[in-house]
């Protein structure tokens, strides 16, 4: 475990603040739940909470039957990093940290895709950007963004029509309602 150097104090409310330095490089943000494990030792740890991860195995099969149907590449997002990868290299993709980018469709709770030749950065770090096309759907459960859906091509050949829009739209539906189960 890394020490800070950093103490706070417990309120009278038995509350303590994470450190704003801590939560920007954990991208913690403001209502984002935690999972709270009690060691044998009495150490408390904090986890930021992965509800995607609990449909690991779901969204691994879903990423791959999606690539199979659309020919396009896809990935599955949680709210930090890439969880399901198909039809593309995974080690460029899977757990990757997410950009700002795909933060911010989350955020907007809308379907974006390439217009104009524009396209988004899908992981931080990224080179010169490579892709063609791309479709982002945020997946929504119970109100909240959870994570995302992204179909993305390299190739000149393959644009995004009405069909690939409603089928990453259905994807990010049908995951969310998951959640919600």
């Amino acid at each position: 475990m890394k020490a800070t150097g950093i103490v706070r104090k417990i309120d009278d409310l038995g509350r303590i603040v994470i450190p704003k330095e801590i939560r920007k490089g954990l991208r913690i943000r403001v209502g984002d739940p935690l999972e709270i494990y009690v060691e044998k030792n009495g150490e408390i740890i904090l986890k930021k909470y992965a509800p995607m991860g609990d449909l690991l195995k779901i969204s691994e099969q879903y990423a791959d039957t999606l690539f199979k149907t659309s020919g396009f590449a896809v990935c599955i997002t949680d709210t930090d990093s890439i969880t399901a990868v198909s039809g593309c290299p995974k080690k460029e993709y899977l757990d990757k940290e997410i950009s700002d980018n795909i933060l911010d469709i989350m955020r907007d709770r809308s379907i974006w895709f390439t217009k104009d030749g524009i396209v988004m950065k899908i992981v931080n770090g990224e080179g010169p950007i490579k892709y063609i096309s791309q479709i982002i759907a945020p997946i929504i459960a119970d109100g909240d963004a959870m994570g995302s859906v992204i179909f993305f091509s390299l190739d000149n050949t393959k644009k995004i029509t009405e069909i690939e829009l409603k089928l990453v739209q259905s994807a990010a539906t049908f995951l969310g309602k998951q959640m919600e189960i």
